[in-house]
Protein backbone atom coordinates (compact mmCIF):
# COMPACT_ATOMS: atom_id res chain seq x y z
CA UNK A 1 0.00 0.00 0.00
CA UNK A 2 1.65 3.46 -1.20
CA UNK A 3 1.95 6.08 1.36
CA UNK A 4 0.70 9.33 -0.05
CA UNK A 5 0.13 10.84 3.73
CA UNK A 6 1.53 14.31 4.22
CA UNK A 7 5.19 14.16 5.13
CA UNK A 8 5.96 11.21 3.06
CA UNK A 9 9.04 12.76 0.67
CA UNK A 10 12.31 11.66 0.38
CA UNK A 11 14.24 13.63 2.97
CA UNK A 12 13.13 11.78 5.80
CA UNK A 13 14.20 8.83 3.76
CA UNK A 14 17.71 10.10 3.05
CA UNK A 15 18.50 10.80 6.65
CA UNK A 16 17.66 8.31 7.66
CA UNK A 17 20.30 6.22 6.55
CA UNK A 18 22.75 8.23 8.92
CA UNK A 19 21.10 5.65 11.43
CA UNK A 20 23.23 2.75 9.79
CA UNK A 21 26.49 3.85 11.25
CA UNK A 22 25.18 2.30 14.93
CA UNK A 23 25.29 -1.25 15.52
CA UNK A 24 22.73 -3.68 15.50
CA UNK A 25 22.74 -4.29 18.89
CA UNK A 26 22.22 -0.52 20.29
CA UNK A 27 20.58 0.45 23.19
CA UNK A 28 17.80 3.10 22.92
CA UNK A 29 19.58 5.90 24.59
CA UNK A 30 21.79 5.36 21.52
CA UNK A 31 19.35 5.09 19.03
CA UNK A 32 18.07 8.15 20.36
CA UNK A 33 20.55 10.62 20.37
CA UNK A 34 21.60 9.45 16.89
CA UNK A 35 17.99 10.18 15.67
CA UNK A 36 18.66 13.94 17.60
CA UNK A 37 22.19 14.60 15.74
CA UNK A 38 20.31 13.70 12.83
CA UNK A 39 17.27 16.00 13.88
CA UNK A 40 14.79 13.10 12.81
CA UNK A 41 12.60 13.33 16.07
CA UNK A 42 11.23 16.34 15.06
CA UNK A 43 9.86 14.35 12.20
CA UNK A 44 7.28 12.53 14.53
CA UNK A 45 5.45 16.08 14.67
CA UNK A 46 2.98 17.94 12.81
CA UNK A 47 5.15 21.31 11.35
CA UNK A 48 8.00 19.84 13.77
CA UNK A 49 6.78 21.43 16.59
CA UNK A 50 6.10 18.31 19.50
CA UNK A 51 3.03 20.87 20.97
CA UNK A 52 0.89 20.59 17.60
CA UNK A 53 1.14 16.91 18.49
CA UNK A 54 1.93 13.70 16.26
CA UNK A 55 2.19 13.21 12.58
CA UNK A 56 1.04 9.98 12.06
CA UNK A 57 2.95 9.36 8.61
CA UNK A 58 6.18 10.47 10.44
CA UNK A 59 6.30 8.58 13.61
CA UNK A 60 5.42 5.70 11.31
CA UNK A 61 8.50 5.96 9.23
CA UNK A 62 10.41 6.96 12.64
CA UNK A 63 9.25 3.19 14.30
CA UNK A 64 9.79 1.16 10.63
CA UNK A 65 13.42 2.71 10.51
CA UNK A 66 14.35 1.78 13.64
CA UNK A 67 12.84 -1.23 14.00
CA UNK A 68 14.41 -2.66 11.20
CA UNK A 69 18.16 -1.69 12.37
CA UNK A 70 17.58 -2.10 16.43
CA UNK A 71 16.18 -4.21 18.68
CA UNK A 72 12.32 -4.23 20.17
CA UNK A 73 13.48 -3.28 22.93
CA UNK A 74 15.57 -0.22 21.65
CA UNK A 75 12.50 0.82 19.79
CA UNK A 76 10.40 0.56 22.85
CA UNK A 77 12.96 3.44 24.77
CA UNK A 78 12.30 5.95 21.78
CA UNK A 79 8.67 4.95 20.88
CA UNK A 80 7.64 5.67 24.72
CA UNK A 81 9.46 9.12 24.46
CA UNK A 82 8.17 9.90 20.91
CA UNK A 83 4.48 9.23 21.55
CA UNK A 84 3.86 10.28 24.95
CA UNK A 85 7.03 11.47 26.95
CA UNK A 86 7.59 14.84 24.90
CA UNK A 87 4.09 15.41 24.65
CA UNK A 88 3.17 15.90 28.13
CA UNK A 89 6.58 17.42 28.52
CA UNK A 90 5.50 19.79 26.06
CA UNK A 91 3.00 20.97 28.76
CA UNK A 92 5.11 22.83 30.50
CA UNK A 93 5.99 26.35 30.12
CA UNK A 94 8.46 27.03 32.67
CA UNK A 95 12.28 27.40 31.37
CA UNK A 96 13.12 23.97 33.09
CA UNK A 97 10.55 22.16 31.22
CA UNK A 98 11.38 24.21 27.64
CA UNK A 99 14.94 23.64 27.94
CA UNK A 100 14.59 19.90 29.09
CA UNK A 101 12.32 19.34 25.96
CA UNK A 102 15.09 20.90 24.01
CA UNK A 103 17.64 18.82 25.25
CA UNK A 104 15.25 15.72 24.12
CA UNK A 105 14.33 16.39 20.96
CA UNK A 106 18.27 17.30 20.10
CA UNK A 107 19.15 13.99 21.30
CA UNK A 108 20.74 15.16 24.07
CA UNK A 109 19.21 13.80 26.48
CA UNK A 110 16.36 11.13 27.06
CA UNK A 111 13.53 11.65 29.17
CA UNK A 112 11.48 8.72 30.92
CA UNK A 113 7.62 9.07 31.30
CA UNK A 114 7.12 7.29 35.09
CA UNK A 115 3.32 6.79 35.26
CA UNK A 116 3.23 3.20 36.11
CA UNK A 117 3.38 2.96 39.88
CA UNK A 118 5.09 0.13 42.18
CA UNK A 119 1.22 0.10 43.76
CA UNK A 120 -0.94 0.56 41.02
CA UNK A 121 0.19 -0.96 37.77
CA UNK A 122 -2.24 0.43 35.11
CA UNK A 123 -5.20 1.48 37.77
CA UNK A 124 -3.40 4.49 38.06
CA UNK A 125 -5.96 6.41 40.42
CA UNK A 126 -4.55 3.86 42.81
CA UNK A 127 -1.18 5.00 42.55
CA UNK A 128 0.32 6.40 45.78
CA UNK A 129 3.34 8.59 44.37
CA UNK A 130 2.57 11.78 46.44
CA UNK A 131 3.42 14.96 45.00
CA UNK A 132 3.15 17.65 47.96
CA UNK A 133 2.52 21.40 46.74
CA UNK A 134 3.76 24.37 49.04
CA UNK A 135 3.84 28.31 48.20
CA UNK A 136 6.96 27.89 46.59
CA UNK A 137 8.63 24.51 46.76
CA UNK A 138 6.79 20.93 45.96
CA UNK A 139 8.23 17.68 47.26
CA UNK A 140 8.02 14.00 45.49
CA UNK A 141 7.70 11.06 47.60
CA UNK A 142 6.95 7.42 45.75
CA UNK A 143 8.56 4.63 43.20
CA UNK A 144 7.98 3.81 39.60
CA UNK A 145 8.34 0.57 38.35
CA UNK A 146 8.99 -1.18 35.04
CA UNK A 147 9.79 2.80 33.63
CA UNK A 148 11.55 2.56 30.02
CA UNK A 149 14.65 4.80 30.09
CA UNK A 150 14.89 4.85 33.72
CA UNK A 151 18.99 4.10 33.78
CA UNK A 152 19.81 6.71 30.82
CA UNK A 153 17.19 9.91 31.61
CA UNK A 154 18.14 12.91 32.31
CA UNK A 155 14.63 13.71 33.35
CA UNK A 156 12.07 11.47 34.95
CA UNK A 157 8.37 12.87 34.08
CA UNK A 158 6.42 11.67 36.95
CA UNK A 159 2.50 11.54 37.63
CA UNK A 160 1.63 11.97 41.16
CA UNK A 161 -1.14 12.65 43.51
CA UNK A 162 -1.88 15.64 45.13
CA UNK A 163 -4.64 14.74 46.81
CA UNK A 164 -6.36 12.06 48.50
CA UNK A 165 -8.78 9.92 46.50
CA UNK A 166 -9.44 8.60 43.15
CA UNK A 167 -10.85 11.74 41.85
CA UNK A 168 -9.32 12.40 38.31
CA UNK A 169 -8.60 15.92 39.34
CA UNK A 170 -6.11 14.53 42.04
CA UNK A 171 -3.31 13.95 39.75
CA UNK A 172 -0.48 16.26 38.19
CA UNK A 173 2.98 15.89 36.38
CA UNK A 174 5.91 16.98 37.89
CA UNK A 175 9.23 17.07 36.20
CA UNK A 176 12.28 15.14 38.43
CA UNK A 177 15.56 15.37 37.15
CA UNK A 178 17.99 11.71 37.28
CA UNK A 179 20.44 13.34 39.39
CA UNK A 180 18.65 15.06 42.41
CA UNK A 181 18.64 14.63 45.38
CA UNK A 182 16.44 12.10 47.18
CA UNK A 183 16.29 10.29 43.34
CA UNK A 184 17.60 6.77 43.11
CA UNK A 185 17.18 3.88 40.18
CA UNK A 186 17.61 0.49 39.93
CA UNK A 187 18.00 -1.05 36.54
CA UNK A 188 14.98 -3.78 36.32
CA UNK A 189 15.92 -7.69 36.58
CA UNK A 190 14.98 -7.78 32.77
CA UNK A 191 17.35 -9.14 29.97
CA UNK A 192 15.06 -9.03 27.53
CA UNK A 193 14.50 -5.31 27.91
CA UNK A 194 18.09 -3.93 28.96
CA UNK A 195 18.51 -2.38 25.73
CA UNK A 196 15.72 0.15 26.90
CA UNK A 197 17.02 1.20 29.95
CA UNK A 198 14.25 -0.38 31.79
CA UNK A 199 13.97 -0.04 35.71
CA UNK A 200 12.58 1.40 38.72
CA UNK A 201 13.03 4.98 40.83
CA UNK A 202 12.57 5.68 43.68
CA UNK A 203 11.57 9.10 44.90
CA UNK A 204 12.49 9.87 48.41
CA UNK A 205 11.53 13.56 49.57
CA UNK A 206 13.01 15.33 46.10
CA UNK A 207 12.44 19.08 46.77
CA UNK A 208 12.13 20.95 43.69
CA UNK A 209 10.95 24.57 42.78
CA UNK A 210 7.12 25.39 41.55
CA UNK A 211 8.40 25.40 37.86
CA UNK A 212 9.10 21.76 38.25
CA UNK A 213 4.90 21.22 37.38
CA UNK A 214 4.23 20.47 34.08
CA UNK A 215 0.83 22.15 32.69
CA UNK A 216 -1.85 22.92 35.58
CA UNK A 217 -2.06 21.04 39.05
CA UNK A 218 -4.81 18.55 38.67
CA UNK A 219 -4.76 17.82 34.92
CA UNK A 220 -2.29 14.91 35.05
CA UNK A 221 -4.80 12.33 34.27
CA UNK A 222 -6.59 14.29 31.08
CA UNK A 223 -3.17 14.95 29.78
CA UNK A 224 -2.35 11.24 30.34
CA UNK A 225 -5.56 9.88 28.38
CA UNK A 226 -4.72 12.70 25.75
CA UNK A 227 -1.44 11.23 25.14
CA UNK A 228 -1.99 7.30 25.83
CA UNK A 229 -3.72 7.24 22.81
CA UNK A 230 -0.85 8.64 20.71
CA UNK A 231 1.34 5.52 22.49
CA UNK A 232 -1.47 3.22 21.77
CA UNK A 233 -1.30 4.61 17.70
CA UNK A 234 2.29 4.22 17.76
CA UNK A 235 2.09 0.83 19.05
CA UNK A 236 0.01 -0.24 16.18
CA UNK A 237 2.21 1.58 13.83
CA UNK A 238 5.13 -0.15 15.05
CA UNK A 239 3.22 -3.82 15.28
CA UNK A 240 2.84 -3.54 11.32
CA UNK A 241 6.56 -2.50 10.71
CA UNK A 242 7.66 -5.70 13.06
CA UNK A 243 5.11 -8.01 11.67
CA UNK A 244 6.19 -7.10 7.90
CA UNK A 245 9.98 -7.60 9.06
CA UNK A 246 9.69 -10.90 10.17
CA UNK A 247 7.30 -12.31 7.99
CA UNK A 248 9.62 -11.16 5.36
CA UNK A 249 12.58 -13.17 6.94
CA UNK A 250 10.42 -16.18 7.54
CA UNK A 251 9.40 -16.00 3.77
CA UNK A 252 12.83 -16.22 2.22
CA UNK A 253 13.75 -18.60 4.76
CA UNK A 254 11.42 -20.84 3.95
CA UNK A 255 12.37 -20.22 0.21
CA UNK A 256 15.64 -21.53 0.84
CA UNK A 257 14.79 -24.28 3.23
CA UNK A 258 14.75 -27.66 1.39
CA UNK A 259 11.94 -29.62 1.92
CA UNK A 260 12.14 -33.45 -0.37
CA UNK A 261 12.71 -32.15 -3.89
CA UNK A 262 11.41 -28.38 -3.19
CA UNK A 263 11.63 -26.03 -0.36
CA UNK A 264 8.98 -25.85 2.70
CA UNK A 265 7.55 -22.92 0.68
CA UNK A 266 6.23 -24.98 -1.58
CA UNK A 267 4.02 -26.98 1.11
CA UNK A 268 0.32 -25.57 1.06
CA UNK A 269 -0.23 -25.96 4.47
CA UNK A 270 2.71 -23.68 4.92
CA UNK A 271 1.57 -20.97 2.90
CA UNK A 272 -1.84 -21.03 3.67
CA UNK A 273 -0.42 -20.22 7.26
CA UNK A 274 1.91 -17.58 6.12
CA UNK A 275 -0.82 -16.43 3.86
CA UNK A 276 -2.95 -15.76 6.75
CA UNK A 277 -0.63 -13.83 9.23
CA UNK A 278 -0.09 -11.62 6.37
CA UNK A 279 -3.99 -10.92 5.92
CA UNK A 280 -3.47 -10.27 9.44
CA UNK A 281 -1.01 -7.49 9.25
CA UNK A 282 -3.08 -6.04 6.17
CA UNK A 283 -6.40 -5.80 8.08
CA UNK A 284 -3.92 -4.28 11.16
CA UNK A 285 -2.13 -1.44 8.69
CA UNK A 286 -5.63 -0.56 7.26
CA UNK A 287 -6.97 -0.19 10.76
CA UNK A 288 -4.53 2.34 11.48
CA UNK A 289 -5.06 4.48 8.43
CA UNK A 290 -8.98 4.35 8.97
CA UNK A 291 -8.21 5.43 12.96
CA UNK A 292 -4.83 7.79 12.82
CA UNK A 293 -6.14 10.86 12.59
CA UNK A 294 -9.34 9.76 14.90
CA UNK A 295 -6.57 9.67 17.76
CA UNK A 296 -4.07 11.82 16.78
CA UNK A 297 -6.41 15.12 16.18
CA UNK A 298 -9.74 13.78 18.00
CA UNK A 299 -8.29 12.24 20.68
CA UNK A 300 -10.76 9.76 20.09
CA UNK A 301 -9.84 6.54 23.46
CA UNK A 302 -11.93 4.37 21.53
CA UNK A 303 -10.09 4.42 18.49
CA UNK A 304 -6.92 4.19 20.42
CA UNK A 305 -7.99 1.11 22.40
CA UNK A 306 -9.31 -0.78 19.39
CA UNK A 307 -5.89 -0.13 17.71
CA UNK A 308 -4.05 -1.42 20.87
CA UNK A 309 -6.49 -4.14 20.83
CA UNK A 310 -5.89 -5.51 17.25
CA UNK A 311 -2.25 -4.89 17.66
CA UNK A 312 -1.53 -7.29 20.67
CA UNK A 313 -3.52 -9.91 18.80
CA UNK A 314 -2.22 -9.56 15.13
CA UNK A 315 1.53 -9.12 16.60
CA UNK A 316 0.66 -12.10 19.09
CA UNK A 317 -0.07 -13.81 15.95
CA UNK A 318 1.51 -13.03 13.24
CA UNK A 319 4.54 -14.31 15.63
CA UNK A 320 3.17 -17.06 16.77
CA UNK A 321 3.30 -18.66 13.39
CA UNK A 322 6.61 -17.69 12.57
CA UNK A 323 8.25 -19.18 15.28
CA UNK A 324 6.19 -22.10 14.44
CA UNK A 325 7.33 -21.64 10.45
CA UNK A 326 11.30 -21.37 12.01
CA UNK A 327 11.33 -25.04 13.76
CA UNK A 328 14.43 -25.74 15.61
CA UNK A 329 16.62 -22.56 14.35
CA UNK A 330 13.96 -20.02 15.96
CA UNK A 331 15.74 -21.03 19.67
CA UNK A 332 19.04 -19.55 18.53
CA UNK A 333 20.26 -16.13 20.25
CA UNK A 334 18.36 -13.26 19.02
CA UNK A 335 16.06 -15.51 16.95
CA UNK A 336 12.35 -15.25 16.43
CA UNK A 337 11.54 -17.28 19.62
CA UNK A 338 13.10 -14.47 21.59
CA UNK A 339 12.07 -11.69 19.41
CA UNK A 340 8.55 -12.96 20.30
CA UNK A 341 8.44 -13.24 23.70
CA UNK A 342 9.71 -9.11 23.69
CA UNK A 343 6.82 -8.92 21.82
CA UNK A 344 4.59 -9.87 24.32
CA UNK A 345 4.79 -6.53 25.68
CA UNK A 346 2.33 -5.89 22.88
CA UNK A 347 -0.29 -7.15 25.05
CA UNK A 348 0.80 -5.45 28.43
CA UNK A 349 2.63 -2.14 27.84
CA UNK A 350 0.81 0.78 27.11
CA UNK A 351 -2.67 -0.73 28.59
CA UNK A 352 -3.42 -4.30 29.07
CA UNK A 353 -5.84 -5.92 26.82
CA UNK A 354 -8.14 -6.65 28.75
CA UNK A 355 -8.41 -3.26 30.11
CA UNK A 356 -8.41 -2.02 26.35
CA UNK A 357 -11.16 -4.04 25.90
CA UNK A 358 -13.03 -2.87 28.51
CA UNK A 359 -12.70 0.94 26.62
CA UNK A 360 -13.92 -0.46 23.57
CA UNK A 361 -17.01 -2.33 24.66
CA UNK A 362 -18.09 1.01 26.59
CA UNK A 363 -18.05 2.50 23.09
CA UNK A 364 -19.70 -0.20 21.10
CA UNK A 365 -23.08 1.41 20.62
CA UNK A 366 -21.16 4.29 19.14
CA UNK A 367 -18.99 2.03 17.15
CA UNK A 368 -21.40 0.12 15.86
CA UNK A 369 -23.59 3.41 14.46
CA UNK A 370 -20.70 4.29 12.66
CA UNK A 371 -20.34 0.65 10.88
CA UNK A 372 -23.83 1.29 9.71
CA UNK A 373 -24.17 2.02 5.87
CA UNK A 374 -24.99 5.41 4.86
CA UNK A 375 -28.86 5.90 3.71
CA UNK A 376 -29.56 2.49 4.96
CA UNK A 377 -32.62 4.06 6.98
CA UNK A 378 -36.00 5.57 5.74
Amino acid sequence: MPDTRSGAGPALSVTLAELDGLPAHADGAEVWRALGRADLIAHAYRGGDVAAGVDPAGLERLLAAVDARFSIAATLSMSVQLATGLPVLATGSAPIAVEALDHAVSGEATVALAATDVTAGTDLTALRTEVRIGDDCLEVHGEKNWIANTTTAEHFIVLARHRDGRHFTHFTWVLVPAGAPGVTVRPADSPLFAASGVGHADFDAVRLGRDHILGRVGMGLPAFARHIGTERLAGALWGVALCRRVLDDTRRRLATRPHGESTIWELDSVRQRFATAVVRVRQLQALCRLLEDHVADRHDAVAAATLKAAAAETVDHVLGTCAQLWGAAGFAAGGIQEVRAQAALFGIGGGASELVLATVADGAESVLAALEPAGIRP
